[in-house]
């Protein structure tokens, strides 16, 4: 009876574990910002100040916890590694003064303000492939429905709670915009109200460079485009600071392209109903580094690893988006909820376990009158929220 009752308190405990895990009272915090450049990191800096510096803290508990050295000093080394400022001041200035604002307006020190904006950046310098996890889709506009372009966001566990939307209020410069990020940030991914709109998926086995443009001010870039023609240019001529794929839609079209620092490839299935799909390896870009050969998209099958992370996964998001059925917003639902590998599913449950989670879901509809699906955590713990831009 006592090894029944110590049994059955174990389990108990378990469960109440996992449930403050899996319903740990997320809120999708939601901030507004007007003006541009260091006005509108000012008041991010300042609306979020508590939250800036709490994932401050969190940031270098987990980067001295995962590299065994004190996170000053690895940001100290990264810093004498990191030479973004240039492509930054060239390409999106106001974005540069935007950060510049945000530790002002915190009252944090710039640099470790700049480093969570250089989240890919820094992900390459230490050569962490393990919790890049991301499975993103596109679907063009067919049959009289809309087109759409969505992603699961996975990030380190670290993040969870800090889950944020932030909305750039339109000026005549500037259209709209939804903001996917976390306090600190300027982007995780995002969409405008003239129906543009970029989701990313990181490829740490492409080439970067450490005087390109990083992640975050690509994405910025993008949703603050109006006109296909720039933005199409933009992204295939910019510099780029670190291997992405950069899923662009554009109206009623998709656009997938993955980019390496010398390269930029668009990948384009000859699927009938001409949906992109994408997770987190190269498929169409060989701008490899050396010790990731084994990822060369173009090495015989034979060679390729068949069952890791990405593969599973992109494998998951590809038999629904290739189906015959039409794709609409439930189907995609469907997808980013899927769980067809208990080990590596698209869907990621925050087990603490270090191995990353999904921060976030979101779902853009680039119709007429574009709107965002979006919520905080895993996409099968709770039910999207629609935001749609405000009235001119």
């Amino acid at each position: 009876m006592k090894k029944l009752i110590l049994l059955f308190v174990s389990l108990c405990i378990f469960i109440h574990g996992q449930a403050e895990i899996n319903e740990s009272n997320r809120t999708l915090k939601e901030i507004s910002l007007s003006g541009s450049g260091f006005e509108l990191g000012m008041q991010h800096g300042q609306q979020l100040k508590t939250e800036i510096a709490n994932i401050v803290a969190a940031w270098k508990e987990n980067t001295s916890r995962a590299l065994g050295k004190d996170a000053d000093i690895v940001l100290k080394d990264f810093f004498e590694y990191a030479d973004f400022t240039d492509a930054i001041k060239k390409w999106t200035p106001d974005l540069y003064e935007e950060v510049t604002g945000i530790a002002e307006g915190s009252g944090q020190k710039f640099n470790d303000i700049f480093v969570l904006n250089l989240l890919d950046e820094f992900w390459v310098y230490i050569n962490n492939l393990s919790n890049h996890h991301c499975s993103g889709l596109g679907v063009p506009a067919r049959n009289g429905n809309p087109a759409y372009i969505s992603q699961n966001m996975d990030l380190e566990n670290y993040t969870d709670g800090f889950q944020v939307l932030m909305r750039l209020e339109r000026t005549k410069d500037r259209p709209e915009q939804l903001i996917l990020t976390h306090p600190g940030l300027i982007a995780l991914n995002g969409l405008n109200e003239k129906g543009i709109g970029v989701c990313v998926n990181t490829l740490m086995q492409l080439k970067a460079s450490s005087a390109g443009l990083p992640v975050a001010f690509v994405i910025r870039r993008i949703i603050n485009s109006t006109d296909k023609k720039d933005l199409l240019n933009f992204i295939q001529s910019v510099n780029h600071a670190s291997g992405q794929n950069y899923i662009i839609g554009i109206k009623d079209e998709v656009f997938d392209f993955e980019a390496s620092a010398t390269k930029v490839v668009r990948y384009k299935p000859k699927n009938k109903n001409g949906t992109v799909y994408h997770t987190n390896h190269p498929l169409v870009n060989d701008d490899v580094k050396p010790w990731f050969k084994k990822f060369d998209p173009t090495l015989a099958e034979a060679s390729k690893p068949r069952n890791s992370n990405s593969q599973l996964r992109l494998q998951a998001v590809e038999k629904r988006m290739t189906s015959e059925v039409e794709i609409n917003d439930e189907l995609i639902k469907e997808t980013l909820r899927s769980r067809d590998s208990d080990q590596h599913p698209v869907c990621r449950t925050n087990n603490r376990n270090g191995y990353g989670f999904t921060f976030a879901s979101t779902i853009m509809t680039l119709s007429d009158k574009p709107y965002l699906q979006i919520l905080a955590g895993p996409p099968d713990e709770s039910e999207y929220k629609r935001v749609d831009f405000s009235k001119k």
